[in-house]
């Protein structure tokens, strides 16, 4: 096995769209690659914004016979201004790149965030339907940028950005200005409303939930049709979204029960990251929410998964905080029959601790691959 350091250029995109200047006049991407000499299968590990460099499916899988590329999108570390309409492009690159080495298949192994990423790319790669970002903005992609894989792996999935806040964000904020304003009837961490969590307060807090990121929604398409109806004036915006991580299954293990431990999450305890300076969807720009966060994103992944038509393996980690038994039976429903499933008794989020369930994973993976 050989280990290279690759960069990739990409396409521009608008000034802003990534944080440094040079990112702006000539976008690049980076990835390492893990190279097995004779392999005719390789794979991509990926994820909007994490750096996927060291990852844990690494070295397993090249020692299984796969070369193994991780691969980061220019967002890697920041996705305050992350466009999952350029994301793609990004790991079309890598497919585009791995195809002209001789890889005669790609595997897509969407991990965590990475699943919704994988599966928009392959739909689209399909069936090309994007033209514009969410908000309104022209988007240059072409069949060419976006060659088709062969599979997908997903790993502790989660089913996507939109869905997640909407799980996840605290419907108890009354003022989007103030960090500690809170409606104590519809706060999960008081101790008056759970846990445990009845049925009635579960059905508030949903509803709640919603009409929140409603709230939000509307209020960022206005700002953008407002900031666009100046005469040269500026095309975005920052701003800062409090408290998204309160999300009682966090709390109540009784709710959608599988192994995981409660009051915890992937990042700690839930009120410290609910709380944090920098969480989940903190700090955030008008067009990154509307291109992730939002209702309107195009990022949803079962939904794109279900327009595929590649074989697909799920592997589901039954100690994960963050992904439960209703999350992969959305994508079990989405890929039908295509399907195959595993369970990884015991593990969590990033299969901590468990080098068992990582070979376990990787003994299926590496047998999936060679059926494609």
């Amino acid at each position: 096995m050989k280990m290279e350091l690759i960069r990739l250029d990409v396409k521009a995109g608008a000034a802003q769209e990534s944080q440094s200047g040079l990112q702006m006049m000539n976008p690049r991407i980076w990835g390492v690659l893990h190279k097995v000499d004779g392999a005719r299968c390789a794979a991509i590990v990926i994820h909007p914004t994490s750096n996927f460099h060291a990852h844990y499916l690494l070295e397993p899988l090249s020692q299984r016979g796969l070369t193994m590329f991780a691969l980061n999108t220019r967002y890697v570390g920041n996705d305050s201004v992350l466009l999952f309409e350029r994301a793609i492009q990004d790991l079309g690159a890598g497919v585009k790149w791995l195809r002209a080495q001789g890889y005669e298949r790609v595997l897509l192994i969407g991990n965590s965030g990475g699943a919704a990423l994988v599966s928009l790319y392959q739909a689209q790669a399909e069936n090309l339907t994007i033209t514009h970002t969410p908000a309104g903005d022209p988007i240059a992609v072409h069949p060419d940028d976006l060659p088709p894989a062969d599979g997908i792996a997903l790993c502790a999935a989660h089913l996507g950005r939109s869905r997640i806040i909407e799980n996840w964000i605290d419907p108890a904020v009354i003022d989007e200005n103030d960090v500690l304003a809170s409606d104590p009837e519809l706060d999960m961490f008081n101790p008056a409303n759970g846990p445990a969590y009845s049925a009635a307060f579960m059905e508030r807090y949903r509803a709640a939930q919603k009409a929140r990121m409603q709230k939000i929604t509307a209020w960022a398409q206005a700002k953008l049709r407002q900031l666009r109806a100046i005469p040269d004036g500026p095309r975005d915006m920052a701003f800062v979204i409090h408290r998204t991580l309160a999300d009682p299954r966090c709390m109540d293990p009784s709710i959608d029960p599988n192994d995981r431990a409660p009051r915890t999450t992937i990042w700690g305890p839930p009120k410290t990251q609910n709380y944090a300076g920098n969480s989940m969807g903190r700090y955030t720009s008008l067009t990154g929410f509307m291109s992730q966060w939002s209702p309107f994103s195009c990022a949803d992944g079962p939904t794109n998964l279900a327009r595929t038509s590649v074989p697909v393996v799920l592997f589901e980690h039954t100690a994960d905080s963050s992904i439960f038994p209703c999350d992969n039976e959305v994508w079990a429903q989405a890929a039908g029959p295509r399907m195959e499933r595993h369970e990884l008794r015991g593990g969590d989020h990033y299969l901590t601790g468990r080098p068992d369930l990582v070979a376990q994973m990787s003994d299926a993976i590496a047998a999936f691959a060679q059926r494609l």
